[in-house]
């Protein structure tokens, strides 16, 4: 256990419905977020990659985050990041106003800035939005890394207390978590099929996009994980190992959204340039749901 619980457990990357004109479906949305949040989920990260994030006004942003704030009673990440530092505390400070309990952050994209200048954005925001913060690395999207040693300057910022690890690297996820394992800071898994190694290594959850479809098999791994069950983590985790990597068939969300869709949660439209699931991964992902359907049970930790 860390000195902090602030960010520990399973948080769903939500998705974002749309009906069929394009516009957001809130009435989904609502019944999504109280769907995961009985699951037992300890969190809920509307408008990150997974929610589409890239193709919403600024005003929809906001008003996603305030969407799912009304309609559950657990923690509320809301992604707030952008490769422009004023657009990104403006985005922050709205969607702290409208209720978020904390913020996940992804690095500057495209214009690919330097260490300083990721130190230098991330602090921006946590000097001027005073909620708990998560850094997000996800070099795939981003087209930059960030290095251990930025990281690790970052968590002594008292509003900077998380990081969501997408590089890959787990040797340098390892050494961030080696070398924050002191700090209110909690690494979060940010790939599925990486979960349980970074838990094995002091992580404390994950930001999960399995989780939409699974949250009962992910909360069972992670806590599992956390409370000592190693036996049981590793057993949901190979069980959970087709559906990892059948989310990333195609570019994510549209597996998910087919996945969602399939199990009757919601639409699976997707906002362009993105592009429905092919019929071909489509029947191959329900083929592979419904080896899931006989449900667990939720334990209450």
């Amino acid at each position: 256990m860390t000195d902090s619980d602030t960010f520990a457990g399973v948080y769903p990357a939500m998705c974002t419905p749309f009906h069929q004109d394009g516009s957001i479906d809130y009435e989904t949305l609502h019944e999504d977020a109280r769907r995961l949040a009985e699951a037992g989920v300890d969190g809920l990260v509307p408008m990150g990659s997974t929610g589409e994030s890239a193709t919403v006004t600024h005003d929809e942003h906001v008003e996603v985050i305030e969407a799912v704030v009304e309609a559950v009673d657990i923690p509320v990440i809301g992604g707030s990041g952008s490769n422009n530092t004023d657009e990104a505390l403006s985005l922050s400070k709205r969607a702290a106003a409208a209720g978020a309990d904390g913020l996940l952050l992804i690095s500057p994209y495209y214009n690919k800035p330097e260490q300083r200048g990721l130190r230098e954005h991330y602090e921006t925001i946590a000097d001027e939005v005073d909620v708990p913060q998560i850094v997000y690395n996800v070099p795939s999207r981003t087209g930059q890394n960030i290095a251990a040693d930025t990281v690790v300057e970052l968590a002594s910022h008292e509003n900077i207390q998380g990081y969501k690890a997408a590089s890959g690297d787990l040797n340098q996820i390892s050494e961030i978590a080696e070398r924050t394992r002191e700090e209110s800071f909690g690494v979060l898994s940010g790939n599925d099929g990486e979960t349980l190694p970074i838990l094995s290594v002091g992580g404390r959850g994950c930001i999960s996009v399995a989780a939409n479809v699974e949250p009962e098999r992910m909360r069972d791994l992670v806590w599992s994980a956390l409370e000592g069950d190693h036996q049981r983590a590793r057993q949901r985790h190979h069980e959970l190992g087709p559906l990892f990597r059948a989310l990333f068939w195609e570019t994510n969300p549209i597996p998910v959204k087919a996945a969602m869709e399939i199990r009757g949660y919601g639409p699976g439209r997707l906002r362009s340039p993105l592009t429905e699931i092919t019929p071909q991964d489509r029947d191959r992902l329900a083929d592979l749901l419904a080896e899931y359907e006989e449900p667990i049970e939720v334990e209450t930790r």
